[in-house]
């Protein structure tokens, strides 16, 4: 599956849910789907700068692809890096440098986010592409 039929998905799982307080509880239910970081992981370095909440994310390579595992102190913040996860994870660091992720502004975070979460959304995104444009370095 490509990221952008990911992201598809997740647009259409959000299109049935017709209010904003639906949608907050189908983000928190999604945390709980999250692939959890191990402990050991839960470090200042896995840490992403720009999140009012704690959030870890650490990322692995295997067989030329990146997995990202995170966590966070707060449920939305959870739900929110978990939907990043599903559509970003399991691809390689030049797909996941290249990917248009449409799909925040067709479920509407963008304008549904308080400003704190919506900086902390953009600094995940940020982070993900920085450890995807990292890995990329490294194989050049």
């Amino acid at each position: 599956m490509t990221i952008n039929e990911k992201q598809d998905e997740l647009i259409d799982e959000f299109e049935f849910l017709t209010d904003w307080v639906d949608k907050y509880e189908h983000i928190i239910t999604s945390a709980k789907e999250l692939p959890l970081i191990n402990e050991e992981y839960k470090q200042d370095k896995y840490l992403i700068k720009g999140c009012q909440s704690k959030v870890w994310l650490y990322p692995e390579m295997k067989d030329g692809k990146i997995y990202f595992t995170a966590d966070s102190d707060a449920i939305i913040s959870k739900g929110l890096v978990n939907l990043i996860v599903q559509v970003l994870s399991g691809y390689s660091p030049s797909a996941i440098m290249e990917a248009d992720l449409y799909f925040i502004d067709r479920i509407g975070l963008k304008e549904h986010l308080s400003p704190t979460r919506s900086n902390g959304l953009l600094s995940m995104l940020k982070q993900i592409k920085m450890y995807a444009f990292a890995y990329n370095s490294l194989k050049a």
